[in-house]
């Protein structure tokens, strides 16, 4: 078998999957395949190929991704969604984790919602957006006082 052509493919098929991707997640081993490759071209034995190429994929991933994770994707930006944690929100269905229901609107959408504590809430009781999961509004039922600013 011609291990040139080998190295060669699978140097392709990293650079594709890596291009295919959106995070660095096989540009290390197409480094060690062209590693490898460079091997094969100056006469190296296969198994002396095939430990460079596992070497040279690790050195290039120890080296490499600490430097890119600390560039790429550093800041999260906020979505629209996660404005909501924080406001309140007045419920339009009764909630009920367990029957799986519920329903708010928050700032003029409706959003299905499940409650934080378990409890049920019924229509019209003010919530406040704790968290959300997926494209539910995890909510908590907004004490008088705290509605009342007092």
């Amino acid at each position: 078998m011609q291990m040139d052509i080998v190295w060669t493919v699978a140097i392709i098929v990293f650079v594709v999957a890596e291009a295919a991707t959106v995070g660095l997640v096989s540009i290390w081993f197409a480094i060690g395949a062209l590693g490898a490759l460079i091997a094969c071209e100056l006469g190296a034995q296969l198994w002396l190929q095939i430990v460079i190429f596992a070497v040279v994929s690790v050195a290039a991933l120890l080296l490499t991704r600490p430097l890119a994770a600390k560039y790429i994707n550093q800041k999260s930006q906020p979505t629209n969604a996660d404005r909501l944690i924080g406001t309140e929100c007045i419920v339009t269905e009764c909630i009920d984790n367990i029957a799986a229901t519920g329903a708010v609107t928050a700032q003029g959408r409706p959003w299905t919602a499940r409650s934080a504590t378990g409890e049920a809430i019924e229509p019209g009781a003010l919530v406040v957006v704790e968290s959300i999961e997926g494209a539910k509004l995890i909510v908590a039922p907004l004490n008088k006082k705290e509605a009342t600013g007092g």
